[in-house]
């Protein structure tokens, strides 16, 4: 294996998987139809493995290939630079990664913000760290005041009413999308 596949890849994660369905590489080997050989070998990050080789060991963990690969993938850091924005009354800052969008935002008694511009198919929720909000959800009415919080499909019709100057911190976590 060449020092740029060491460093991109980590086939250790089978262990962990085995370990947490508590298998040994035996019975990974059955449920799977990969030698155990091979197994040990890609553990040890000693052999590369084919996609379907790889295919087969998802499948008997009931996950997509996209998904093992994410696992065995060794990701460095990665740094954003936060953006302001404002929006209906509402002061933003915002950093964004590909899975999630984490914002703080503060607004004023009487700001009221009804089309969020950030909105794909996610899970919402907001916490309060200072002042009161109301969140209208799909008809139904919260009030949130400091340490509460709020988690929400995003894509519902929703509203947030400023009844107090407030601080919030809002995130917009994708949706797990497995099929």
């Amino acid at each position: 294996m060449t020092n740029l596949q060491e460093k991109r890849w980590d086939f250790g994660i089978l262990r962990q998987l085995r370990r947490q369905f508590q298998w040994s590489i035996a019975d990974l080997s059955e449920r799977s139809g990969v030698s155990a050989s091979v197994i040990s070998k890609l553990e040890r990050n000693w052999n590369k493995a084919e996609l379907e080789t790889l295919y087969k060991l998802a499948q008997a963990f009931s996950m997509n290939l996209s998904d093992l690969l994410a696992l065995a993938e060794k990701r460095t850091a990665q740094q954003v630079i936060e953006q302001d924005y404002s929006n209906d009354g509402f002061a933003f800052r915002r950093v964004s990664y590909g899975n999630i969008r984490c914002m703080t935002a503060a607004a004023a008694a009487g700001a009221r913000l009804c089309t969020p511009s950030v909105h794909r198919e996610d899970s919402e929720m907001c916490w309060v760290q200072e002042g009161v909000v109301e969140i209208t959800v799909a008809g139904q009415k919260y009030k949130l005041e400091p340490g509460m919080s709020l988690q929400f499909d995003a894509l519902l019709d929703h509203e947030y009413n400023v009844l107090e100057d407030c601080k919030l911190i809002i995130t917009h976590i994708k949706k797990n999308k497995r099929f």
